[in-house]
C-alpha cells in the first residue's frame, strides 16, 4: 500500500472523480485545510482517510498528511481533478524500485496558465543553478520515501513547500527525476494562481525559499 496525500480546500466537486480513479494499492489521505463546502464529508464517503489541519497553508496540509502516512513510499498530488491518479504508479514506481529518491510529475498540456509556465521555467532555472538538478516543472504530483522526507526538515507551511522540498533534496544529493503527466483543466478556481492575493503569497513564499538556499550556498563558499 502506498499513501497518497491530497491537500484539500473546498474541493468537494472534484473529490469524487479523483478518489474514483485512485489505483489499487494506493490509499488516499485527504487533508482538509478548513473547507466550508463539506469536502471532508465527501472524502470520507468515498473511502478516504480524512485528516483535519485547521492551520491554513499548502505546506501545513502536506506535512499533516505526511505525518499521518504510514507507507514507506508516499505520494502527493492536488485534488482539483487537474491531475489523474492513474499516473501515480509511474511516479511512485521509480522510488519504490530504488531508481530515484524523488520523482516529480512534469505537467504537460495546454491547461496550465501562461504565467504558471513562466514561473516554472524561472524556478527550474534557479533549482538547477543552486543544486544541479535539472527539471522542467516544480509540479505538485510527486513521490519519495516517507522517512527521508521527514529527514529533510522541511519548514515551509505555505506555498513554498514544493520548492523547498526540491531544493533541499537536491542539496542533499538526492537523485531527483521527473516523468511527464497530462495536466487537465482544474475543477473550480485555484486558491493560489486564481487570485491576486494567492499569487502574491506564493511568489513571496518561493522567494524566501530561494533566498534561504542562496544564503546557505554563500555561507558554504566563505
Amino acid at each position: 500500500m502506498i499513501d497518497v496525500v491530497l491537500p484539500v480546500l473546498d474541493e468537494a466537486a472534484a473529490i469524487p472523480w479523483v478518489l474514483g480513479r485512485m489505483p489499487a494499492g494506493y490509499r488516499p489521505i485527504v487533508v482538509d485545510n478548513g473547507s466550508a463546502d463539506g469536502s471532508a464529508a465527501v472524502a470520507a464517503a468515498h473511502g478516504a482517510v480524512v485528516v483535519d489541519e485547521p492551520r491554513r497553508g499548502f505546506g501545513a496540509a502536506c506535512f499533516a498528511g505526511l505525518s499521518a502516512a504510514t507507507s514507506e513510499v508516499v505520494c502527493f498530488m492536488d485534488c482539483d481533478a487537474s491531475l489523474d491518479p492513474h499516473d501515480l504508479p509511474d511516479i511512485a514506481g521509480a522510488v519504490a524500485a530504488g531508481a530515484a529518491d524523488l520523482v516529480l510529475g512534469a505537467r504537460r498540456g495546454r491547461a496550465m496558465p501562461p504565467h504558471v509556465r513562466v514561473a516554472n521555467r524561472y524556478l527550474a532555472g534557479r533549482v538547477a543553478a543552486y543544486t544541479g538538478v535539472r527539471l522542467t516543472d516544480i509540479g505538485p504530483m510527486r513521490a519519495a520515501r516517507r522517512d527521508a522526507l521527514l529527514g529533510l526538515g522541511l519548514a515551509d507551511r505555505r506555498s513554498g513547500w514544493p520548492l523547498e522540498m526540491v531544493l533541499r533534496a537536491g542539496r542533499a544529493g538526492w537523485r531527483v527525476a521527473e516523468r511527464p503527466v497530462p495536466y487537465h483543466p482544474r475543477t473550480g478556481k485555484s486558491k493560489v494562481t486564481g487570485t491576486v492575493g494567492g499569487t502574491v503569497r506564493a511568489v513571496l513564499d518561493m522567494r524566501r525559499r530561494l533566498a534561504e538556499t542562496r544564503r546557505l550556498i554563500d555561507k558554504e563558499q566563505r
